[in-house]
């Protein structure tokens, strides 16, 4: 059950956070086995006062279209699966999106199984 975040600066196109989702979600699907109606989403869009990064750590060159993804989800995937999420979340993105490969900011953030809820204050994943 990943819970994804997505944040970008304002875009003219309404419907190109979206698309960012779609993305995230089939490469999740593909690389990672998410499951079908896996798919929770907060796609956030910033003004220049409120997105800052910088654009050129680890001497790799990012501009205004740098796209901030955080995915929250279970521990216990392999570093080869993670490697292969990044690659293909940033491959969807440059195809489908056009974001520069360089513009792709990911971070997982790996939870026990315990520590969701899904509503009705249950923790349905707890042993």
């Amino acid at each position: 059950m990943p819970l994804v975040r997505i944040d970008i600066k304002k875009n003219p196109d309404a419907t190109f956070a979206q698309k960012l989702g779609q993305v995230v979600y089939a490469s999740m699907k593909q690389a990672i086995n998410v499951p079908d109606k896996d798919n929770f989403q907060v796609l956030t869009e910033h003004d220049d006062n409120h997105f800052v990064y910088d654009p050129d750590y680890l001497g790799i060159q990012r501009t205004d279209g740098v796209v901030f993804i955080q995915i929250t989800l279970n521990e216990g995937r392999s570093t080869e699966q993670k490697k292969l999420l990044y690659q293909t979340i940033a491959e969807g993105l440059n195809e489908e999106a056009g974001v520069r490969l360089e513009d792709v900011f990911i971070s997982l953030v790996e939870v026990k199984k315990e520590n969701w809820s899904f509503g009705s204050g249950l923790a349905q994943y707890a042993n």
